[in-house]
């Protein structure tokens, strides 16, 4: 039984004498080599950090955790991004708010701890598309530069953004987490 078309009969021919010593493709992949080393950068070239390269809109980079309206952290520890993330890069640890932080968290489960590991991230946004409060957003902003590994593991007083100084993330919000968000 075939199920599709796109099978291809595989010959088993004898290589020649040329194919068996590569010389051909290493000479190939020289020119293309020497071709790049010629022609320069011609423009490509940013002097970062004076000049940033410009990025896409879709680009993802640091990550955040969003409050509501009121200042309250909107994540509720349901898991849903740390089950999502291909890389297993976020762990948490759920916890139940008392009536004295009624003002901090929206829901009655918080997460305590909330940690993501830069080095094992790799900014696919599937975190994004599975949180169910819109509380994890990628920014447009850059991971930090650290001289340690422990220095990675970002945990919420990294990712929870300040009162004062909100982050903007419409441009990446879908039009169904606009309005669950209202």
């Amino acid at each position: 039984m075939k199920l599709t078309n796109r099978s291809k009969v595989v010959s088993n021919k004898e290589m020649t004498f040329m194919e068996r010593i590569y010389l051909p493709e290493i000479f190939k992949g020289m020119a293309i080599t020497m071709k790049h080393a010629l022609q320069g950068s011609k423009g490509k070239v940013y002097s970062y950090p004076e000049v940033e390269k410009p990025r896409a809109k879709v680009w993802r980079g640091l990550h955040v955790l969003k409050r509501d309206e009121e200042g309250r952290e909107r994540c509720t520890a349901c898991g849903l991004c740390a089950v999502a993330c291909p890389a297993e890069a976020i762990t948490m640890t759920a916890a139940e708010r008392t009536k004295e932080e009624k003002d901090l968290y929206r829901e009655e489960k918080y997460a305590s701890v909330y940690e993501i590991n830069m080095l094992r991230c790799i900014f696919c946004g599937m975190c994004e598309e599975a949180c169910p409060k819109s509380a994890v957003y990628l920014t447009d902003r850059l991971v930090d530069v650290e001289t340690n590994r422990g220095s990675f593991v970002y945990g919420k007083d990294k990712l929870v953004e300040k009162i004062n100084e909100r982050i903007d993330i419409t441009a990446r919000q879908s039009e169904l987490q606009k309005k669950s968000v209202k």
